[in-house]
C-alpha cells in the first residue's frame, strides 16, 4: 500500500453515555476493549465531573479539583493499550482550565462522548526517549 493510499473501511462514529459515578478514563478504555477498538479517537465529549484529576503542563502528578465542573471539550486517542486523553472544563465561576485526563474524573450527572473507530489500523503506546512518555505508535494495516 502507498503512503497516501486509504485503508478499506470507512470510519464509524459510536456515541456514548456514561452514567453517574463512571470513571471517565476507565470507561472509555472499556468500552475501546470491550468493542474491540484497535484505533480510535474521542472526536467529542461534553458533561460533568466530581471530582476531575487532570495533569497539566510539565506536571509529573495530577491535580484532584473537586468541586462540581462541566466539561467543555474531550478529546484524543483510544485503543484496548491505552488512552490519551484532553480535556477544558469550567467550574461554577466560569473559569476554564484543562489538561491531560487522569484516573479519578467522576461523571457526575452524565458524560457523553463521540467516538470515531478507524477500521484496519491499530495504535499502541511505546516509550519515547525524546518525551519520557509512552507515546502513540500507528501501525498501517497491510495488504488485504
Amino acid at each position: 500500500m502507498a503512503d497516501n493510499e486509504v485503508p478499506s473501511g470507512m470510519p464509524a462514529a459510536y456515541p456514548l453515555r456514561l452514567s453517574p459515578g463512571d470513571d471517565l478514563r476507565r470507561a472509555l478504555e472499556e468500552a475501546a476493549a470491550t468493542h474491540g477498538w484497535e484505533a480510535a479517537f474521542v472526536i467529542a465529549g461534553i458533561g460533568s465531573l466530581r471530582p476531575a484529576a487532570l495533569r497539566h503542563a510539565g506536571a509529573d502528578e495530577a491535580t484532584l479539583i473537586d468541586r462540581d465542573l462541566e466539561v467543555l471539550t474531550l478529546s484524543g486517542s483510544l485503543s484496548p493499550r491505552g488512552a490519551h486523553l484532553h480535556m477544558s472544563m469550567a467550574d461554577e465561576a466560569g473559569q476554564v482550565q484543562g489538561g491531560h485526563v487522569a484516573y479519578g474524573c467522576r461523571v457526575r450527572t452524565t458524560a457523553e462522548v463521540l467516538v470515531a473507530v478507524l477500521p484496519g489500523w491499530r495504535f499502541g503506546r511505546a516509550p519515547d526517549a525524546r518525551t519520557g512518555f509512552d507515546e502513540l505508535v500507528i501501525e498501517r494495516p497491510g495488504p488485504d
